[in-house]
């Protein structure tokens, strides 16, 4: 678990910040980061207008940008998807 908690952090680090801030992922980073790294975890993951859609479900404070916090929602939701937990 230790690997893929350092994956996530990882990839976060390497998506956030090639646009405004260092600690947060705008629209086109996560988009990035999701069609990159969750193809098939996402659904129409290559679709702005759905990933504009995801991203603002996860946006509490509607600032326009994810932190790692709003992001790690998106990880739980997969991950009880993926291990049959939701219902």
């Amino acid at each position: 678990m230790e690997a893929a908690i350092c994956t996530l952090v990882t990839q976060f680090k390497m998506h956030a910040g090639s646009e405004g801030s260092s600690s947060t992922l705008s629209k086109d980073e996560f988009h990035k980061l999701v069609a990159t790294q969750l193809p098939n975890y996402v659904k129409n993951a290559s679709d702005p207008g759905a990933i504009d859609q995801l991203m603002g479900s996860l946006d509490e404070n509607n600032d326009g940008e994810l932190t790692f916090s709003e992001f790690w929602q998106l990880i739980g939701k997969l991950a009880s998807k993926q291990g049959g937990f939701t219902q």
